[in-house]
């Protein structure tokens, strides 16, 4: 059986789970749907929370970010020579400093 997931759905499926309840804010499980929506990402597939939080990451802010990839990163906008969004998909948290994006 195939369901449709709206947002809180989505986000729910993942705060359903013990063991990756962490993983994402509430906040950023909506953005990274909106996105999935938007790319079609997930469009008739099943929804993979491993999967997802294998290949997604969650940063409250830039400096976050840097411990895990280095300060080699001045902003997350592309303005500057060395930004994330030239390496990777970024989902912007609205109202917040935090972002999400695919590992690489």
């Amino acid at each position: 059986m195939i369901r449709r997931l709206n947002r809180y759905g989505f986000a729910n499926a993942f705060e359903g789970t013990e063991t990756y309840s962490e993983n994402f804010s509430r906040q950023g499980l909506l953005a990274m749907y909106e996105f999935f929506e938007q790319v079609e990402y997930y469009e008739d597939r099943e929804i993979d929370v491993v999967a997802i939080c294998c290949e997604f990451t969650e940063y409250v802010s830039l400096e976050d970010f840097a411990e895990d990839y280095g300060r080699g990163y001045s902003d997350i906008d592309k303005r500057f020579k060395y930004s994330i969004e030239d390496n990777t998909a970024m989902i912007r948290i609205p109202n917040s400093e935090g972002f999400i994006i695919m590992n690489f």
